[in-house]
Parts: C-alpha cells; structure tokens; sequence
C-alpha cells in the first residue's frame, strides 16, 4: 500500500522523527505566540475601554468645559471595549485548549517527546488573571452607570 493510500485511511501520516518531532514544537510555539497576541489584544480593548471612561467622566468636571449632549456614550463605548477585551479572551482561551488537546491527542503524542504532565503553560493562568481583571473593570464601570 502506498503511503498516499495510508493518508487517505486515517487523517495523516504521523511518523516519528526528528522532522516531526520539532514540526511539533514549532506548531506549539506558534499556538503559544497566537493565544499571547489574543492576549495583548484584549488587554488593550479593556484599557482603552476603562480609559475612554475614566478621560470623559474627568472631562466633564474641568471648569468650563462643555457638557455633553449624550453624556452616557463613553460609558457604553468603554463597556463595548471592555466587553471585547472579555469576549476575545474567552474565545482565545477556549481555543487554545482545544488546539493544545489536539496537539497532544492520537498519533501526535507520540511525536510530542514529552509526557503530557509536560504541557502546562503559565499562558492560561495569565489570561484567567486578565479575565478577571477584565470583569472587574467592567462590572465597576457597569455599576457606576446604573
């Protein structure tokens, strides 16, 4: 049987080599990279978002400014913000432990090189932080507009 025919039974052809081994840990790495711009990402919405709010609300009680004609907007424009930043972070998160189980699962962790106790990556425990960083933020501005 040829080894087109192999790939055609099963999804791919996993063969244990070094080529492999280290086509692995760059595909590792680059899911790492990835979660971590969703992360940097997300940080600068919920900053940009507490920002606009915390600028506009110090705007308003400068002496003789103008007051504004929608006086809520930054409010919801900073809860947009801050709500993308929480959405992209979930997003990322979910998808990173999906790409990661499927990086370790079948064939592939034969290839991998490690045990799976090996795969832990402080990249979660950091987005969580931000996660919560991030709720907080906009629970505080939610709350101050109600």
């Amino acid at each position: 049987m040829s080894e087109i025919e192999t790939a055609k039974e099963g999804r791919f052809t996993v063969k244990t080599a070094a080529e492999t081994h280290f086509a692995w840990m760059r595909t590792r790495f680059a899911v790492e990279r990835t979660i971590l711009a969703w992360i940097r990402t997300a940080v600068s919405l919920i900053a940009f978002g507490f920002t606009i709010v915390q600028f506009f609300e110090r705007m308003q009680a400068v002496p003789g400014a103008v007051p504004a004609v929608y006086p809520n907007a930054p409010n919801y424009l900073g809860l947009a913000l801050i709500g993308a930043g929480i959405g992209s972070l979930v997003v990322s998160m979910w998808e990173y432990r999906w790409t990661i189980n499927y990086l370790w699962s079948g064939d592939y962790a034969a290839i991998a090189g490690m045990t799976p106790e090996g795969r832990k990556s402080p990249v979660v425990a950091v987005a969580l932080v931000l996660l919560v960083v991030g709720i907080f933020a906009f629970l505080s501005v939610l709350l101050r507009l109600i």
